[in-house]
């Protein structure tokens, strides 16, 4: 797999925009995100909600009461990643999420530090907080990532949180600037995943791993991760379940992607936006916003 920086096909500062999610029990998964997260909830119609961080719309539950779960091997959703501002928001999000008692992973990437959890449909879930960008290290366009043991306690003391007592933890309420920094997909081959991302989007892909790679734009240690850890060899789902719906990306101009994947029969255009499929049946649109 070349790991070599592909045509600049969308703006560096392209990102992840909403995660949208077929919710088998909407209200309950609606409540899970709001309390976990401290988002604020709008309801379009009785089917649809929207969970938001000071007015920017992270995830879009739709409900599908009558979907089957999704099987562990099926492509997918592997984890959104809410990416929190500072340390100290991390801190207090973790004291707040000890609180309510939920069982939490965690991995020190060198360039950001994670916790890691489920909700209760299955979805993954990443909340985590980067550390500064000149702090990473670079070696033949590839990032350096890891997965180490987090100093939880030091977390919590950016926090000002005694991690002994949780001394100093309030209820967390997202704080501005709160987005979703990456999502993280199943696939059936992470090499051809990785093709076929760079190639239809222009992302770099900027960790190479084998069983899994991580793509950016603009120098982001990654924007989409993909791994084939329980689906490898997986093809195309034949039938919708809950769990990913789609996912939208936010770039600042869209005509250059329009141009590369001009005639391209798998792309849906509309005025403000593109969309399109991977061979995983991972939708996701492009949005200019």
């Amino acid at each position: 797999m070349t790991t070599a920086s592909t045509p600049p096909v969308l703006p560096g500062s392209t990102h992840v925009g909403t995660v949208q999610l077929n919710a088998r029990d909407l209200p309950g998964l609606t409540r899970f995100y709001a309390d976990l997260l401290g988002l604020n909830v709008t309801w379009p119609n009785p089917t649809q909600a929207v969970l938001s961080a000071h007015g920017t719309p992270l995830l879009h539950l739709h409900a599908a009461p009558d979907l089957p779960a999704p099987a562990p091997t099926r492509p997918g959703l592997y984890h959104t990643a809410f990416l929190l501002p500072t340390r100290a928001d991390l801190g207090r999000w973790l004291a707040h999420a000890a609180r309510l008692g939920h069982r939490i992973g965690s991995g020190d990437h060198l360039v950001s530090e994670a916790f890691y959890l489920s909700d209760p449909e299955g979805n993954g879930i990443e909340v985590y907080a980067d550390r500064p960008r000149d702090t990473w290290t670079w070696k033949d366009g590839q990032v350096q990532m890891a997965t180490n043991a987090v100093d939880a306690q030091g977390v919590l003391q950016a926090a000002g949180i005694d991690p002994a007592t949780l001394d100093g933890a309030a209820p967390f309420s997202a704080p501005a600037g709160t987005t979703i920094g990456h999502i993280h997909l199943k696939v059936g081959s992470a090499a051809q995943a990785a093709r076929w991302y760079r190639d239809t989007l222009g992302l770099d892909v900027v960790a190479d791993m084998g069983s899994a790679a991580f793509l950016s734009w603009g120098g982001y240690h990654h924007h989409i991760g993909l791994n084939e850890w329980h689906s490898a060899g997986q093809p195309t789902p034949a039938a919708p379940a809950a769990g990913l719906r789609d996912f939208t990306l936010l770039a600042l101009d869209l005509e250059p992607l329009r141009a590369h994947l001009d005639g391209r029969p798998d792309v849906q255009s509309g005025p403000d936006s593109l969309s399109v499929t991977d061979p995983w049946g991972n939708r996701l649109s492009v949005q200019q916003g």
